[in-house]
C-alpha cells in the first residue's frame, strides 16, 4: 500500500536532514567555525524540495536507496550554497533566511563566503564516494557530470548572473524564462535526472520526459516564487518578503500581474502532469512534488 503523500514526504525529509548531517564534518573538527557555519547553513530548515525529487524520480527505476541518499545530499548542498552566497552584501543582500540570520549575519562575511565554497566542494566528494560496486562507475560520472553542469555559468551561477545584471531592466517575459530556467531550474532539473540516473542509464525518450517535466516544475516554482514574494509576508516566507520589488527586480507578477501570474503556474502544473504520462503510477510522487510546488504557501 502506497503511503499518504504527506508521510512520505515526511519521512523524506527526515531522512534527507539525517543524512545530511552524517555527510558533513563534525562542528568540532578542525577549522571548527567553519564547520559549525555549514552545519548552520545546511541543517534545521528548508523545504527540501530537491531531495524529494530525487527521491521520486529514483522510485521511478527502483533506484538503490544509498546512491538515492548521496544524490539527494549532494543537490541539497548544493542549493544551501547558492542561497548563502546568494543572500550575501554583494549579491541580494538579505538578513532572514529559512526563518533565521542568515550565515553572513551569524558569523561574519568571510566565513559565509568559505562556507558557500565548501558545501559546493562537499557535494560532490559526497556523490563521488558512491559504491561503484552498485552503480556502474560511467552512470556515475554522468551523475557527477549532470550535477556539475547545473551548478556553473551554463545553469545555476549563469542565471544568477543574468539575475543581478537586470536589477531596474525592464525584461521580456522570454528573458525572464531563460534566466530562471538557469537560476531555479537547471538543478531542479538536475534533482530528477540524478535521481532517475541512481537507477539506470536512460534513454532519449525517458530524458525528453524528464526534461519536460522538469521545465514545468522549474518555472512553477519561480512563478510561484514570485507570488508569494508579492503576497505573503516574510514570518511565513521565512525571509523578507516584497524583497523583489524594493530591489526593482523584475518578476512574472511584475510583467504579467499577479493573478496571470497564478494561471501560468496551474498551467505548468498540468504540463508537468501530462509528461509523466509514459511512467504511469510509478510517476505519483512526481505529480504530487508538482502540486506541492504550484499550491505552496511559504
Amino acid at each position: 500500500m502506497t503511503a499518504a503523500f504527506d508521510d512520505w514526504m515526511k519521512t523524506v525529509q527526515a531522512g534527507s536532514e539525517h543524512d545530511l548531517s552524517g555527510f558533513l564534518p563534525a562542528a568540532t573538527a578542525t577549522p571548527t567555525k567553519l564547520h559549525a557555519a555549514m552545519r548552520y547553513a545546511l541543517l534545521g530548515g528548508g523545504k527540501r524540495v530537491r531531495p524529494l525529487l530525487v527521491y521520486a524520480a529514483g522510485a521511478l527505476f527502483d533506484a538503490d536507496a544509498a546512491i538515492v541518499a548521496r544524490a539527494a545530499a549532494a543537490v541539497e548542498m548544493i542549493h544551501a550554497y547558492s542561497l548563502v552566497h546568494d543572500d550575501m552584501p554583494c549579491m541580494d543582500d538579505d538578513a532572514l533566511r529559512r526563518g533565521k540570520p542568515t550565515v553572513h549575519i551569524a558569523y561574519d562575511e568571510a566565513t559565509a563566503l568559505l562556507v558557500g565554497d565548501a558545501l559546493q566542494s562537499q557535494a560532490f566528494v559526497v556523490l563521488a564516494e558512491a559504491d561503484i560496486s552498485v552503480i556502474p562507475p560511467a552512470r556515475l560520472a554522468a551523475m557527477l557530470k549532470v550535477l556539475a553542469h547545473a551548478s556553473g555559468s551554463a545553469g545555476m551561477c549563469g542565471g544568477q548572473a543574468i539575475d543581478l545584471d537586470s536589477v531596474g531592466l525592464s525584461l521580456t517575459l522570454e528573458q525572464l524564462e531563460q534566466m530562471h530556467q538557469l537560476k531555479t531550474g537547471a538543478l531542479l532539473r538536475a534533482a530528477v535526472v540524478l535521481g532517475a540516473l541512481a537507477g539506470k542509464d536512460l534513454d532519449a525518450a525517458e530524458m525528453a520526459a524528464l526534461d519536460q517535466y522538469s521545465r514545468a516544475i522549474g518555472l512553477a516554482f519561480q512563478v510561484v516564487d514570485d507570488v508569494l514574494d508579492a503576497t505573503a509576508d516574510s514570518a511565513t516566507l521565512g525571509k523578507t518578503a516584497g524583497k523583489d520589488a524594493a530591489d526593482n527586480k523584475p518578476t512574472y507578477v511584475s510583467i504579467l500581474g499577479l493573478e496571470p501570474s497564478r494561471a501560468l503556474a496551474e498551467t505548468l502544473r498540468l504540463d508537468a502532469h501530462a509528461a509523466l504520462a509514459p511512467f504511469g503510477d510509478k510517476a505519483l510522487r512526481l505529480r504530487e512534488l508538482a502540486d506541492l510546488i504550484v499550491q505552496r504557501k511559504a
